[in-house]
């Protein structure tokens, strides 16, 4: 009999400490080491996902660059699946005081978002709707008619990877994008930026080709 129930409670132990194992594996968890290992962030539930491109920096921007350690600031950026922001990333901080343009499309109505936290190294160019599906920018949060271009100061944090998917509304989902985004959180106080220049956006027109008629 003793060994029965001695049988029986290695098995409850053994169930208990499966269900433990299976729910730590269902957590989101933010982990990032420099040296050696990858810094791409992702929570459990996007390992089905696997994300575009990578978040390397470009490379004429790579020995302005440095590697560093942020994970509050790096799960502020990487989002779950169709919730926008980023779906993999790194973060880095500006070592050197070289030029470093970025850009920000944005919403003349909200002069309170001209310095927000998503910006691009690129400019912008061609089709707003392109730019809109690379940069997962749905039409309710921006109109996209006003830019600003700025240079970063050295000792800015950024983080940089590329676009998580972003559901728009139920008729409009963002795929998953290689194109690479910049987020960091600009104080008032102490500007990252640095140089602004603004820019109307102005209506550009070109026939549209025969076969998407």
């Amino acid at each position: 009999m003793e060994i029965v129930h001695l049988q029986n409670s290695f098995k409850k132990m053994s169930f208990a400490l499966l269900i433990l194992t299976v729910y730590g594996c269902s957590s989101s968890t933010i982990k990032q080491e420099v040296n050696g290992s990858t810094s791409t962030q992702q929570s459990a539930n996007q390992t089905q996902v696997k994300c575009a491109g990578t978040n390397e920096l470009p490379p004429e921007y790579v020995d302005a660059f440095e590697e560093t350690v942020d994970a509050a600031l790096l799960s502020q950026a990487v989002q779950e699946a169709d919730k926008g922001g980023l779906c993999q990333a790194k973060v880095y901080i500006n070592k050197k005081n070289i030029v470093i343009p970025v850009y920000r499309a944005w919403n003349s109505t909200n002069p309170n978002s001209r310095l927000g936290k998503w910006w691009a190294f690129n400019r912008p160019e061609g089709k707003v709707s392109t730019y809109r599906k690379d940069y997962e920018i749905c039409y309710g949060y921006s109109p996209l008619d006003m830019l600003t271009q700025c240079n970063l100061k050295a000792g800015t944090k950024i983080v940089v990877g590329t676009g998580q998917s972003a559901m728009c509304d139920a008729y409009l989902t963002y795929p998953i994008s290689a194109s690479k985004q910049i987020y960091m959180v600009i104080d008032a106080q102490a500007p990252s930026v640095t140089d602004c220049k603004d820019y109307d956006g102005v209506f550009s027109w070109k026939p549209v080709a025969e076969s998407m008629r």
